[in-house]
């Protein structure tokens, strides 16, 4: 297949077209930065910087809609909330415009979300993809992303939306922000540490994705998710047990406060988000627990 990638040169992207190219699949990387892209994958991979750069005869059989400011990167300002948004909806927007004009349409738009759609939840209760959510700016800024790339099945064209947690994976991502203070020693629990961290390991991740642009039986939304949750407290100890630290420092809510402001509540307030839908399809998760995932992440030598 040839698949359109937005937010190629990700985290997750820089998984993923590696991925498609073993599958024998021709990405065509859409991207602010040429420069960035070729410095990823060198020549051969298609590289475009306008959605101009395809004309309307061209024919790609799938979309991979990876775009998105990082969502907790800085502090929630009113001109931070509107960068995530835009880049998200806006991004999305585009690709539909893109799939409206196209002569020949697409086969599958797979269109990012995040388990931030079911917003800010406290308790033990298990969210699958129908459960009730909690009203904020997450929940708004994922329906209204989800809303957007629905327009595509009026074209007639398979929609998939990933509700991903946190993606753990060498080299990138949350996790790569979490170890400098473990590795020496001074990590531990944000908050009371009771919030319900819901993560995945970047090789499940990219595998639902490439099994979801040609199993045509993925339709509407999917929480990739684990189906080991965890408890904040339980991720920090088995994080500080993998790395062979001690993990006694523990975060101050107000100190998150301080920093990320109303963006505190994605590490203070959780969600125990279960992929129901990917498990009745059969999915067979390559690292469905916590302590196996953190292994094949932290093991020496990679």
């Amino acid at each position: 297949m040839k698949v359109l990638i937005s937010g190629g040169t990700g985290f997750i992207g820089q998984a993923l077209v590696p991925r498609l190219i073993e599958y024998t699949h021709e990405p065509i990387i859409w991207t602010r930065s040429e420069q960035k892209a070729r410095k990823l994958y060198g020549e051969d991979v298609r590289v475009i910087t306008s959605l101009e750069q395809i004309d309307n005869d061209e024919t790609i059989e799938g979309i991979i809609n990876l775009a998105g400011e990082g969502i907790a990167d800085q502090r929630w300002s009113d001109a931070r909330k509107s960068l995530l948004r835009s880049s998200r909806i806006d991004t999305t927007s585009s690709l539909i415009s893109l799939i409206r004009r196209m002569k020949q349409k697409p086969e599958v738009l797979i269109s990012g979300s995040a388990i931030g759609f079911y917003g800010a939840q406290q308790g033990d209760h298990s969210l699958a993809e129908n459960s009730d959510v909690t009203d904020g700016f997450t929940h708004q800024l994922c329906a209204d992303w989800e809303r957007t790339a629905q327009n595509a099945e009026d074209e007639g064209v398979r929609v998939c939306l990933v509700r991903t947690g946190v993606v753990l994976g060498k080299g990138g991502g949350a996790l790569a922000k979490m170890l400098p203070p473990f590795r020496f020693g001074l990590g531990g629990p944000v908050g009371d540490g009771e919030q319900w961290m819901s993560w995945i390991h970047i090789e499940d991740e990219v595998e639902v994705l490439c099994m979801m642009l040609t199993h045509t039986l993925f339709r509407g939304a999917y929480n990739l998710t684990a189906p080991g949750a965890v408890t904040n407290a339980e991720f920090t100890r088995q994080l500080a047990a993998t790395l062979h630290r001690p993990a006694w420092f523990r975060v101050p809510a107000f100190v998150l406060d301080l920093m990320l402001g109303e963006g505190s509540e994605l590490l203070l307030k959780g969600q125990r988000v279960y992929p129901s839908r990917l498990e009745e399809a059969g999915y067979k998760f390559a690292f469905p627990e916590l302590d196996v995932a953190l292994r094949q992440v932290l093991e020496p030598g990679d």
